[in-house]
């Protein structure tokens, strides 16, 4: 009787380890709600190492995840994942704590021009080639953002930006950015590489916004003429506007 019941866990257990990730999708897809720009195409591989293929804002995205042994002793699930699109990369290790904590560590790069039609309609600059985040951090706890850092760099390059009906652009140093933690969100601050004056900042608030200020001093790295007596440190520029255009927070 032992052996038989020591036979049927080990065959449950091989049956639960073995689910396929599309089936359990399939059941538990009714009962998940996603943001509306998000759409799952497909779903292969178990649910403890598999690949989901996604539709984000027109675009495929491949999302891998690979689940590790959880610790028991201090309630977490480490999860390392992976998103792609055609031409950027991120990947991470992402750490589930009970009842309501989570620890995430990313690393990646961004072709910027992949978004150029995102860019485009936020009227914001199309840099060109690749953004690298070095190193970003971010920590849930009791539902909300207990810790957001991060660092990233761009080596330099033509920049583009509207202006009217048409569009203007200048040669840019090499960038670095920061991202640090607000009460109500994050900021990002980009400067010259080696340099500590801020050139623009991005505050990305809980509510889905986006505020953005640009300083003299960017207007001066891109060799544009400006009138009047600001100083490389005024605030020449600000706007406030919906992170993602046509979504809804």
């Amino acid at each position: 009787m032992l052996l038989i019941f020591a036979g049927v866990v080990v065959y449950l257990c091989a049956l639960l380890w073995l689910i396929p990730a599309g089936w359990l999708w399939q059941q538990v897809s009714g009962q998940v709600r996603l943001p509306p720009q998000v759409k799952v195409v497909s779903v292969s591989g178990s649910w403890w190492d598999g690949v989901a293929g996604l539709r984000f804002q027109g675009r495929d995205l491949r999302f891998e995840w690979a689940l590790s042994w959880p610790s028991v002793a201090d309630l977490e699930l480490p999860v390392s994942f992976g998103v792609q699109t055609a031409s950027s990369r991120l990947n991470g290790h992402l750490v589930l704590g009970w009842p309501d904590e989570a620890a995430l560590q990313a690393a990646g790069r961004i072709h910027v021009p992949e978004f150029e039609d995102l860019i485009r309609q936020s009227n914001g600059a199309l840099l060109e080639g690749d953004v690298v985040i070095d190193r970003l951090q971010l920590k849930w706890a009791e539902n909300q953002l207990a810790e957001a850092t991060g660092r990233g760099h761009w080596p330099g390059g033509r920049v583009t930006w509207p202006v009217g009906d048409g569009v203007q652009s200048a040669q840019f140093p090499a960038m670095s950015a920061s991202l640090e933690q607000l009460s109500d969100g994050v900021t990002l601050t980009v400067a010259q590489q080696g340099q500590p004056d801020p050139a623009a900042e991005a505050d990305i608030l809980r509510n889905g916004m986006l505020e953005v200020r640009v300083y003299k001093r960017l207007i001066d790295l891109a060799g544009q003429p400006w009138s009047g007596t600001a100083s490389p440190g005024d605030v020449v520029f600000r706007v406030q506007q919906p992170l993602i255009p046509g979504a809804r927070f």
